[in-house]
């Protein structure tokens, strides 16, 4: 039985990599310290450790510990937008959390260390976005991601480290923060409805996005670990159809069955159109595709079910300077 690491698996996209690699016959454990995740979103039949990857000592512990053949590194606070504004706290939760997890599993022998980075790593480029363009990432979040990219690539080089990095994009669908307003804008806009405010729109609404249903991106994160051909390379990964967000607010409010109140905000600084080329990832097979209609159906039930998440307090902000409107850090952020 392969025995797994994630970190962050009580998050979004991890709880369900957990769901998938125990369906594989691995023996999981979870990481999480629950800023953004919850216990709930856990299945059965995993060992939970509530803790931190900036936690050096924990770190260590648990790969003495643990005889881990897989690391599937998810924690982070991927707030592409927010970043510019929390820098610090940006650089030591995403590039040197990242840095203890390589060094434990250079010095632990582990088989595969799998890393989700970000499209924003591609920066203001134009889409459709390839693996083989040159990254040129703009906000500190990408410049994290895309520097823990090049740590794993020098460890593989230096000390063999297998690796596998996938960059998702606009992933949503069940167990997604509802309550973080600062990213994730299914379940920001879904919140809204649920909470009776108005949907807030930066800009015009015009900005395409393809989004990317959470199944269609978890199993071949999942699986990558076992497809050889796989290690060592970079993926993008999720749907290849882009929407507006005004289309996308029409498609959300018709689930909710509910007429929205927009509130149109001044244009953030942010990528106009963003969606990606997929043909690399055919490596994993085809994921079961789910429509943007049928995605969103299924999470605005469980979102329903669960009903609006009340907000966190975010206490990290550094720079208060240029913070878009609507993301004043003293509004309480989360559950």
């Amino acid at each position: 039985m392969k025995v797994s690491l994630v970190t962050g698996g009580a998050g979004f996209i991890g709880s369900h990599v957990v769901r998938h690699c125990l369906a594989l016959g691995h023996k999981v454990v979870v990481l999480d310290d629950l800023s953004s995740g919850f216990q709930d979103h856990l299945p059965a039949g995993i060992h939970f450790v509530k803790g931190s990857i900036n936690d050096l000592d924990l770190i260590r512990d648990m790969f003495r510990t643990f005889d881990f053949d897989f690391v599937y590194h998810l924690a982070a606070y991927a707030a592409e937008g927010f970043s510019h504004f929390i820098r610090r706290f940006n650089y030591q939760s995403n590039l040197m959390g990242s840095i203890n997890l390589i060094n434990a599993a250079v010095q632990h022998d582990v088989e595969c260390f799998v890393f989700t980075s970000s499209l924003g790593v591609y920066g203001t480029q134009s889409a459709p976005l390839k693996e083989r363009m040159q990254p040129h990432p703009e906000d500190p979040n990408a410049i994290a991601k895309y520097a823990v990219e090049l740590d794993l690539a020098a460890a593989h080089e230096l000390f063999g480290l297998n690796y596998v990095i996938f960059r998702p994009h606009n992933v949503y669908g069940e167990h997604q923060f509802l309550g973080d307003r600062y990213r994730n804008v299914i379940g920001i806009f879904m919140n809204q409805l649920l909470s009776g405010q108005p949907i807030t729109v930066y800009g015009d609404g015009q900005q395409t996005r393809a989004f990317s249903y959470i199944d269609d991106v978890a199993i071949p994160i999942a699986r990558s670990v076992h497809i050889p051909e796989a290690y060592n390379e970079i993926f993008n990964i999720g749907a290849d159809q882009p929407y507006t967000i005004e289309y996308l607010i029409e498609m959300i409010a018709r689930e909710f069955d509910i007429q929205p109140e927009l509130q149109y905000l001044p244009q953030r600084y942010e990528v106009q159109d963003v969606w990606a080329d997929h043909e690399k990832a055919h490596l994993f097979g085809r994921a079961p595709y789910v429509s943007l209609q049928d995605g969103i159906r299924r999470m605005a039930t469980w979102a329903k079910k669960i009903g609006a998440r009340r907000e966190r307090r975010f206490d990290a902000i550094e720079i208060r300077q240029g913070v878009p409107q609507g993301w004043d850090p003293s509004v309480r952020v989360g559950r």
